[in-house]
């Protein structure tokens, strides 16, 4: 079995960064990411499932081209066809809104715009760490 990849985008407001969008599931919140359709590159997916689930368009960001946040997890073969469990990568761009664009979430419960001020604390094993490098990536590049 293929190694399943999710590519999303970690959206912030401001210049400096003042607030990022995370998606409400049942029980934590989320990034708008999804899994790599064939022939698809990996910002091609990250862009198109940001606009399925949030409706935030590529036209709508500044990519941020140096940023690149990847995590590999475990994670339960059954959905994808298989038994036991299978490595997940998780790949994370970042993308600054350039102009008020309205979300429409189509696979959550909500979203919210959370404040910018490291360190967070939201979800210990994906959120959290690509908070952090985020900010150590901003302190790099200042």
């Amino acid at each position: 079995m293929k190694q399943p990849v999710s590519c999303g985008f970690l959206v912030v407001q401001g210049n400096p960064i003042d607030s990022f969008l995370l998606l409400r599931h049942p029980n934590r919140w989320d990034l708008p990411k999804g899994h790599v359709d064939p022939g698809e590159t990996e910002i091609q997916c990250a862009l198109r499932e940001l606009e399925e689930e949030t409706s935030i368009a590529a036209s709508d960001l500044d990519i941020d081209t140096d940023f690149r946040f990847e995590n590999r997890y475990l994670v339960n073969q059954r959905r994808y066809g298989g038994t036991g469990l299978v490595e997940k990568t998780l790949r994370v761009f970042l993308g600054r809104l350039i102009r008020p664009a309205e979300i429409i979430v189509t696979e959550h419960d909500g979203y919210r715009w959370f404040d910018w001020q490291p360190p967070h604390q939201i979800q210990q094993f994906t959120i959290d760490p690509l908070l952090a490098a985020v900010n150590e990536h901003i302190r790099r590049n200042r």
